[in-house]
């Protein structure tokens, strides 16, 4: 027997149809209330086309410093994603080596 999950994501938007807020919840997830965001990227391949539609989205009051820790978190954690998918050891290590220079250049992490 399938099993069935749905996630919904809510964007409540000001008079300029700008982001003000985000809230995401998960069928699956143990939270009892909606969980707030600032930001979301999210990634859908059509299969049809062979292109990837994308949806990228984030609040107002979404801070540069808070912007640049999500895009390298997100960079690291491609790298994983490649890694799994491919179990291509190389172009993951460029991929998280692209993500620590990113994360160096924004000063989300310290050069050593």
């Amino acid at each position: 027997m399938s099993k069935e999950s749905e996630i919904r994501i809510r964007i409540q938007l000001d008079d300029d149809q700008l982001p003000e807020q985000i809230t995401w919840q998960a069928s699956d997830s143990t939270a009892a209330e909606p969980q707030v965001s600032k930001a979301f990227l999210i990634s859908l391949w059509d299969p049809a086309y062979k292109e990837t539609l994308r949806i990228d989205l984030w609040t107002k009051d979404m801070q540069l410093e808070e912007m640049n820790v999500f895009f390298f978190q997100t960079l690291v954690t491609m790298a994983d994603t490649y890694l799994k998918a491919n179990n291509d050891e190389k172009l993951a290590a460029e991929i998280r080596d692209f993500a620590l220079r990113f994360g160096e250049k924004t000063s989300v992490i310290k050069k050593k």
